[in-house]
C-alpha cells in the first residue's frame, strides 16, 4: 500500500510535466476540450497528447465525455481545479520581495477559476456579500446567511434544487493573483452561471479571462456593492 507521501510525489511528477500542466491550466476554466486543441496548447504531438490525456484521466484528474464521434476532456471534479489554484498561487509567489508577481492584466481582472468567478472581480463581489451579511467565509469553509439565500433567490438562482447538491453550498477558494479568498462552490457556480447568461460577463475567445460588460459593471456594483 502506498504511502500518502508517495501517492503526493506521484500526483506532483504527473503534474509537473510542462505538457501535462498546460493542459490542465487550459481545462481550468471549466469547459471541455477535444484532444487535438490541448494537444495545441501543450505544444506536443497529438500522439503524444492522447497519452497525456490518458494518464491524467487514469489518475482521476480529468473526465472524458462522449458527444457522438467526439471526445472531450475536462478537469474531473471542482476539488482538480481547487488544488490547480492552491498550486498556482504558490507558483506566483516570487521569492525576490521586490519583485512583484506577473500577472496578465486581463487575468487579474476578471477571469473563471472553474466554474466560479475569480480575479479582482470575483473577490470584490465575495467582499460585498460579506459586507452586506449575505456571506460568512472562514479558512475552514462558508455559509450563506437566510439574507444572503433571498437575495441570490431574488436574482434567480435557487440553491435548494435537487441537481445543485452535490457539492458544498459555498466554500472559499484562495484567489492565486489576489491572494485573498473568492466564492466557490455551488453558490458560486451558480453566481458565475448567472453572470454569464444575463451578460454581465463574456468568455473571451481563449483562456480564462472573462470580459465585464458595461450592464455587468452597473449590476456588480449597484446590485452587489462590490468596488470593481
Amino acid at each position: 500500500m502506498q504511502t500518502i507521501a508517495a501517492e503526493l510525489a506521484e500526483l506532483a511528477s504527473l503534474i509537473a510535466d510542462p505538457g501535462r500542466a498546460s493542459i490542465l491550466v487550459r481545462l481550468m476554466d471549466g469547459r471541455a476540450y477535444p484532444a487535438g486543441e490541448l494537444a495545441e496548447v501543450a505544444a506536443v504531438t497529438p500522439q503524444t497528447a492522447s497519452w497525456h490525456l490518458a494518464r491524467l484521466a487514469e489518475r482521476a484528474l480529468l473526465t472524458v465525455e462522449r458527444r457522438g464521434p467526439r471526445r472531450l476532456y475536462r478537469l474531473a471534479t471542482p476539488l482538480v481545479a481547487q488544488m490547480l489554484e492552491g498550486m498556482m498561487t504558490v507558483a506566483a509567489i516570487d521569492p525576490r520581495p521586490d519583485r512583484p508577481p506577473r500577472i496578465d492584466a486581463e487575468m487579474r481582472r476578471a477571469r473563471t477559476c472553474y466554474d466560479h468567478l475569480a480575479g479582482e472581480l470575483g473577490v470584490a463581489v465575495t467582499d460585498a456579500m460579506r459586507q452586506c451579511g449575505h456571506l460568512n467565509l472562514d479558512p475552514e469553509g462558508g455559509e450563506l446567511t437566510a439574507a444572503g439565500l433571498t437575495f441570490l433567490g431574488e436574482l434567480g438562482i435557487d440553491l435548494r434544487s435537487p441537481a445543485r447538491r452535490r457539492r458544498a453550498l459555498c466554500r472559499p477558494c484562495l484567489d492565486w493573483s489576489e491572494r485573498r479568498p473568492h466564492l466557490a462552490g455551488r453558490a458560486g457556480a451558480a453566481l458565475a452561471e448567472l453572470a454569464l447568461q444575463r451578460d454581465w460577463i463574456r468568455r473571451r475567445p481563449q483562456g480564462r479571462s472573462v470580459e465585464i460588460t458595461d450592464a455587468g459593471l452597473a449590476a456588480f456594483r449597484n446590485l452587489f456593492g462590490a468596488r470593481i
